[in-house]
């Protein structure tokens, strides 16, 4: 065989080396689509991730809207018929599932995902592969689980779902499998994005970035990762035994055969009441960098507010049983979670008094960002107070299974989790996508939100106290619960019209981006941490040059410093500190498929668990071959824009402050003027930000 010479391959930087016509890899080559939908599809990009996080959960909230109108509507007037009892134990139970486990957490992901590279200087996470598994796993389960409405009807346990009403006896039908092994794979990818998240802000901080120079976001969705990582095995755990029982026939909660019941409600509340903290800590997180942004101050007794969100994270495991005093536990164990159930208060107050702090004194700016952070402040307080309540017993054992208990963690999760949620978004939405939400619509967002939800959620303490018990499908007249009802009714109406007026506002301010392509700058509040350093939206290499760290709200000591009488002056246009976004040389993280082959995996062996063992084949085939294929795939992409490679040993370290390419290019361009977002240039008698 004749053999013909060939010239050496010859690699510049970044060159691709598996995209040749010839290229034997075949299935294994990485993606090569850089746009349409197919981009997002195989994307591992950190902010393309927390966009589809973020997408996700919305629809999900919406899903979770509908079904909470239709349990209002039910209860609406005294003796409806709209469900029967059954159906309304599947909305509401699904209601339940839906709002934690797919818009809440999801929705906090969505801005970890986006955000905590950004604010620690970081190019990507650390394992930028694992952060597309966990969403594309979570998108799995969450899909399986509310495919149980067209394959028998949903779960109708309670989003506690106890045992032993979640047995084959009492709920024969596969909602409650899909809930055990929807949850099981959801908990699954938020268990990988919580151990990728924890490394990444561990690892892969900034020069000079400190823990104690971190914002208070990212100390926040740390400590909500390491909550993730301890207690998502636990529900876990818990999981797996009642898929035992309902599947293969074990007893492990079946009094009748040896089992405890008992052992469900203290697996379940060990993770329910640490998940009560990572909803509210992003929130807690958020509310932390909007209120100094627009008090014109920075955050009041920053080491308190991050040594307060640690002792809430420690803490919260000792107090899971005061959900559990009406189970008739010991005299003792009631005194002890009594107690702890009083201490874990003390944090959160902490808290609440910094967020006041800060703004007293401050140059307040009420858009619709700071309109929902301060509504979380007073919502969540209400929500806090009712639920001191609860930690003395004899309270406790009136009030719970209580409409009383509804709106208190109502006020607690939707006051709390939901209004921060609302108020990222409104304050980084220009980071993200470019454009501003219209302040005139956001405003209507908020006060139809705030007073309907204090409608809907108001009145159902004084139910509670009237002895209008949860999980009720319909009352009598003569009970005396109409009224309060009519009225909560009425404010779940107006909550849904302010989600109707935000996505308006979604729809009228991106439409009027498309006419006026006004640019919001890089930093149009003129914030205080490194992600507004970097231009709108997000360059897909996040920072030019890595920037290197001298003080807690870096990005604000780089504009402002203080004159010989002390007072905060602006010393720099944004202008002349933030970066331009055009560094090209710089390498990124492959695209890959093989993330949405492994999810694909998953349902389709739930599918076979519920209905028949060997529809899992194909669905354990599928999992064998993605992980495979993930093993096998060649370590760079196709050539072109920047450049994408995690594991290539010739691209150099992924610190740009420190690292040269191979060839010896430098990956940095330094920073260069970009277009000044006319942030003010006077003098003014502002406090200095604590360092």
């Amino acid at each position: 065989m004749a053999i013909t010479e060939q010239t050496p391959l010859e690699l510049t930087t970044g060159e691709d080396r598996t995209s040749s016509a010839g290229d034997p890899m075949g299935v294994f080559a990485r993606p090569r689509a850089n746009t349409g939908w197919r981009s997002w599809v195989n994307t591992v990009d950190h902010k393309k991730i927390g966009i589809m996080y973020g997408v996700a959960s919305f629809f999900f909230f919406l899903v979770a809207g509908v079904e909470a109108l239709m349990i209002r509507t039910q209860l609406a007037v005294p003796g409806s018929q709209l469900l029967s009892a059954d159906l309304y134990n599947q909305v509401f139970t699904m209601h339940g599932v839906t709002m934690v486990f797919m818009v809440v957490m999801p929705l906090a992901a969505a801005f970890a995902n986006y955000l905590l590279p950004l604010q620690i200087g970081a190019r990507d996470v650390s394992f930028p592969r694992m952060n597309a598994l966990s969403l594309w796993i979570w998108l799995s389960g969450a899909i399986f689980f509310n495919t149980s409405w067209f394959l028998g009807g949903g779960a109708d346990g309670g989003w506690f779902n106890y045992a032993p009403n979640a047995s084959v006896t009492f709920s024969p039908g596969f909602g409650i499998d899909f809930y055990a092994i929807g949850l099981i794979i959801m908990g699954i990818g938020s268990t990988v994005s919580a151990v990728n998240l924890t490394v990444t802000v561990l690892n892969m901080r900034a020069p000079g970035m400190t823990l104690m120079k971190m914002p208070v976001f990212t100390w926040m969705m740390f400590i909500t990762q390491v909550l993730l990582v301890f207690a998502l095995p636990v529900i876990t755990v818990a999981l797996l035994l009642l898929s035992f029982d309902r599947i293969f026939d074990a007893a492990f909660f079946d009094a009748s055969k040896g089992g405890d019941p008992f052992l469900w409600q203290h697996l379940f509340w060990i993770f329910g009441h640490p998940e009560v903290y990572i909803m509210v800590l992003p929130a807690f997180g958020i509310v932390s960098e909007v209120i100094p942004v627009f008090s014109r101050k920075p955050i009041f007794g920053y080491p308190f507010m991050v040594g307060s969100g640690i002792a809430i994270g420690f803490m919260g495991w000792g107090v899971w049983a005061h959900h559990m005093f009406a189970s008739g536990m010991g005299q003792m164990s009631i005194l002890a979670f009594s107690l702890a159930t009083l201490f874990i208060a003390v944090p959160t107050g902490v808290k609440v008094l910094n967020w006041l702090a800060t703004m007293y004194g401050g140059r307040l700016r009420f858009n619709t960002a700071m309109l929902f952070s301060v509504a979380l402040v007073g919502m969540f307080t209400i929500g806090g107070l009712s639920g001191v309540s609860h930690a003395f017993a004899p309270a406790d054992t009136q009030q719970t299974d209580t409409y009383y208990i509804v709106a208190h963690f109502h006020y607690v999760l939707f006051g709390g989790a939901l209004l921060g949620l609302f108020s990222g978004m409104y304050f980084w939405w220009p980071k993200v996508f470019g454009h501003f939400l219209g302040e005139r619509l956001g405003k209507w967002h908020f006060w139809l939100t705030l007073i309907g939800f204090n409608l809907t959620f108001g009145p159902q303490h004084i139910l509670g106290l009237q002895g209008m018990m949860r999980r009720t499908y319909t009352y009598f007249d003569d009970q005396g619960f109409s009224t309060w009802n009519l009225v909560s009714t009425i404010g779940s109406y107006i909550i849904a019209i302010s989600v109707l007026v935000f996505m308006w506002n979604m729809g009228a301010s991106y439409r009027k981006h498309r006419r006026e392509r006004v640019d919001p700058g890089p930093d149009p509040w003129d914030a205080r941490s490194l992600e507004w350093m970097v231009p709108s939206p997000t360059p897909e290499h996040n920072f030019d040059e890595t920037p290197v760290v001298e003080e807690f709200d870096e990005f604000w000591h780089r504009k402002y410093g203080h004159d010989e009488n002390g007072r905060l002056v602006r010393i720099a246009k944004t202008s002349d500190v933030a970066q331009t976004g055009q560094n090209a040389n710089v390498h990124l993280p492959s695209p890959s498929y093989w993330p949405l082959v492994i999810a694909i995996s998953m349902p389709l062996i739930g599918y076979g668990l519920i209905f028949n063992l060997w529809w899992a084949v194909p669905g354990a085939i599928l999992l064998i071959a993605g992980c495979y294929g993930w093993v096998m795939e060649p370590s760079t992409d196709p050539a072109g824009g920047h450049h994408h490679d995690d594991h290539d040993p010739e691209a150099g370290p992924p610190d740009a402050a420190v690292a040269e390419l191979a060839k010896g290019e430098d990956l940095e361009t330094g920073m260069s003027n970009g277009t000044d977002d006319g942030g003010p240039e006077s003098s003014t008698t502002e406090e200095a930000p604590v360092g």
